[in-house]
């Protein structure tokens, strides 16, 4: 297994040097957090600072892990340019075609695969962190054409040897998805809470489980939040003309009908689709990753909710809900 360098260790970052640790594989981390190194280095950790850790990852050709919010991610690249230009790299920033491009403006030499798991809570730092913070975790890696098969093979086996189960996916996929399911979500979250508030002390006083469980990541520290928010505002913008556009259908029929029905039919529809879609029992297929159309095969099968859970051999052991139509699944790619 591959050496890994964890370049942040807050929630996500401190999770993945944890959990790498954990899997069997040597790794040590850096952060700009004097309180989450001390934490570390407590915990049994190796931190060092970032030259130095970074150079280590180039002594020892590790996978460089870029764990930091987007707005930050300028500013380390261009470390890591003067030290490790070549590295392996990847990310679990939570978008993802602006990381690609920075990694194309500073790095043009990596061997650079994205990443970003679907894991976390509403705290932050080294403190929130858990070696098994990823486990039956959908962790997102990029699949394009043109990308390192052999640094995409690691990090897909970082992933998978860390608990979870990836989901190959293209970057503005990818990027379009979130801002639907991840960053509307805090978004919405901020505005009920808002709204919550300015009920009133008795409005508080009465804000029980329904608006407890619709407002905890507006607990998130809001400068994390705008980082990933306003770095996919292009995506984001169009979740929030959706968003706006059913409200304003939902208060239409409340004000000339006084009904709601069809507002809250459909999202117990939605919510129904998302609770099958979990609860789907799975087929397997293999995908042989030395076959010409492998990537574009796999991130086909992302698109239909499938996860690669395991690797053996060059090839992808893929699950795929049964939900989806055996037709959908590219010919090749059937087991």
């Amino acid at each position: 297994m591959r050496d890994v360098c964890v370049v942040g260790l807050g929630l996500i970052g401190g999770s993945v040097l944890r959990a790498a640790v954990a899997s069997g594989r040597t790794a040590w981390g850096t952060t700009a957090s004097p309180a989450d190194a001390a934490s570390a280095v407590a915990d049994g950790y190796q931190v060092d600072g970032l030259a130095e850790a970074l150079r280590h990852a180039a002594e020892r050709d590790a996978l460089v892990v870029l764990a930091v919010p987007l707005p930050a991610v300028d500013d380390v690249l261009r470390e890591i340019a003067d030290i490790a230009p070549r590295c392996r790299l990847t990310d679990v920033v939570s978008v993802k075609a602006p990381v690609a491009e920075s990694v194309r403006r500073w790095l043009p030499e990596a061997r650079y695969v994205g990443g970003h798991p679907m894991a976390g809570t509403a705290e932050s730092g080294w403190r929130a962190g858990s070696a098994t913070l990823f486990r039956a975790a959908a962790w997102v890696v990029i699949t394009e054409n043109g990308l390192d098969q052999e640094v995409w093979r690691e990090v897909v086996s970082l992933a998978v040897d860390v608990g979870a189960q990836v989901v190959p996916a293209c970057a503005t996929d990818h990027d379009a998805a979130v801002a639907r399911i991840s960053h509307l979500p805090h978004v919405l979250a901020a505005v009920l809470a808002s709204v919550g508030a300015d009920g009133g002390p008795l409005a508080l006083a009465l804000a029980a489980g329904s608006f407890r469980d619709a407002t905890r990541v507006a607990g998130t520290d809001p400068v994390l939040v705008r980082g990933m928010c306003e770095g996919n505002r292009a995506e984001l913008l169009g979740a929030v003309d959706d968003a706006l556009g059913r409200l304003g259908a939902a208060r239409g029929a409340l004000a000339s009908t006084g009904s709601l029905r069809a507002t809250l039919d459909a999202g117990h529809d939605a919510r129904l689709a998302l609770d099958t879609t979990r609860g789907a029992s799975h087929r397997r297929i293999d995908v042989d990753l030395t076959a010409e159309r492998a990537l574009r095969q796999l991130c086909d099968l992302g698109r239909q909710g499938a996860r690669i859970v395991a690797l053996h051999d060059g090839t992808a052991h893929v699950a795929l809900p049964e939900t989806v139509l055996p037709e959908a699944a590219p010919p090749e790619t059937r087991g």
